[in-house]
């Protein structure tokens, strides 16, 4: 038994680095964030407490039944009614104020339901800014590496020059600190990949030590600087704002179902059936008694005057009328963003080539010191080039490199930004892989 044991527990464990190692799509993680989100979660809650108060709205017009038993005992003249047990039936048949809070809450489903999108969309941002920024930040560490590896070579250089009578002490310090910026930024990376992982922990409901990004999962994201419509989408997509029109809609109904509870009649419908005993002695004070007594009325209510209904009417207008202002702020908000993540998008674009062609130009200046290098300085015009030259153009197209990473993160982060405010992230993030 013990054999076995430690066979499974080897097994188990020369499987352990196989599953910490295994690498997460982006489509996983985003699916596993939305199964896993709190807010996603309540949103959901909402909405199924929304369909409740719809259903309760329109079940005024249901009859409810009732069952009540009350057996007793009198001695002299019955003072109560003397039923063993009843049957109640009450139901709404006409109210003018009825139809209006159907509607309210209808609108309030759908108000719910577009929170619940909101929801979902901000999920799905964050879990793919999260999952793209730490594909980023692993890349970054790796260049770190190789750059440190570079700097503490220069390091080497710089210390024989120096030995050598060739360079002074300064040089020294100067390749000191660049290795040094090297580690600070490694270490400021490290840590901030830490985080993220934790981030996405807390999203996933996954370990923290699990998460190996694969670059190919990202979808490209499409070119939303030369969008025409972005305004009128952010309007008729955004699911925030659908929200807030929904909700401003419901709080309307609200208000005139209220306002038309004052001087309009009401038209309910009761029916009774009671079973009456004969053990209260009401067959001797009563003629005509009878054990079945059965009743049906039309009750018809006019509310002449009442002032608590008049008040709760100017609050549900004043509800409404904020509701609708606070959807026209939410719009105008909306759209100035739009305008501006798209304005921003422009200058991180040019931005993103600048830096590209400077990577670009720091790799051809790198080839070019190590084949003039390997061909013994051959250019006779130019200065003589040395192996102090290599580490630096080395070190130049790591840090250019990692500028481009940068750049790439921050357009890809506006763009998701743009896409989460014509609520159209979820779709990008379930297209699948770039191509």
């Amino acid at each position: 038994m013990k054999c076995l044991q430690a066979g499974w527990l080897a097994l188990g464990l020369s499987l352990a680095p196989i599953r910490a190692s295994a690498q997460i799509s982006l489509y996983t993680v985003v699916d596993l964030a939305l199964r896993n989100s709190a807010s996603v979660r309540m949103a959901q809650a909402n909405v199924v407490r929304a369909a409740a108060g719809l259903a309760e709205a329109k079940d005024a017009y249901i009859p409810s039944f009732q069952f009540g038993v009350e057996p007793g005992y009198s001695y002299g003249f019955p003072l109560g009614q003397p039923s063993i047990f009843n049957f109640q039936s009450q139901s709404l048949l006409f109210s003018f104020s009825q139809p209006y809070y159907i509607r309210s809450a209808r609108a309030a489903l759908q108000a719910a339901q577009y929170n619940l999108q909101d929801s979902r969309e901000q999920v799905v941002l964050d879990s793919a800014l999260h999952y793209i920024e730490l594909d980023k930040t692993v890349k970054e560490i790796n260049a770190l590496e190789q750059e440190k590896q570079f700097a503490d070579k220069l390091v080497s250089i710089e210390q024989d020059r120096v030995i050598a009578g060739v360079d002074n002490r300064s040089e020294v310090l100067r390749a000191e600190l660049v290795a040094a910026q090297v580690d600070l930024k490694e270490i400021h990376l490290r840590q901030a990949a830490r985080l993220l992982r934790e981030q996405l922990s807390h999203l996933t409901g996954l370990p923290a030590d699990s998460f190996v990004t694969e670059s190919g999962s990202i979808p490209a994201p499409p070119d939303l600087r030369s969008a025409e419509n972005l305004l009128r989408a952010v309007v008729t997509n955004n699911p925030g704002l659908l929200a807030a029109s929904a909700n401003a809609k419901s709080k309307a109904y609200l208000a005139f179902g209220d306002e038309r509870q004052n001087y309009r009649p009401q038209f309910a419908l009761g029916a009774e059936y009671s079973r009456f005993a004969k053990f209260n002695n009401y067959q001797e004070y009563y003629s005509h008694f009878q054990h079945n007594n059965f009743g049906i009325a039309v009750q018809i209510t006019i509310p002449l005057f009442d002032a608590s209904r008049r008040s709760k009417a100017k609050g549900s207008e004043a509800d409404a009328t904020h509701a609708r202002a606070q959807a026209d702020q939410d719009r105008d908000a909306a759209q100035e963003q739009v305008l501006q993540l798209q304005g921003s998008l422009e200058e991180l674009a040019a931005q993103r080539r600048v830096a590209q062609l400077q990577a670009e130009l720091a790799e051809e200046q790198l080839n070019a010191i190590s084949t003039q290098l390997q061909s013994a300085n051959g250019s006779a015009n130019g200065p003589a080039l040395t192996p102090k030259d290599e580490q630096k153009a080395h070190i130049e197209e790591r840090e250019r490199y990692e500028d481009v990473l940068d750049a790439d993160f921050s357009v890809i982060r506006t763009e998701l930004s743009l896409l989460r405010s014509i609520g159209a992230v979820e779709d990008w993030a379930k297209t699948g892989p770039q191509k």
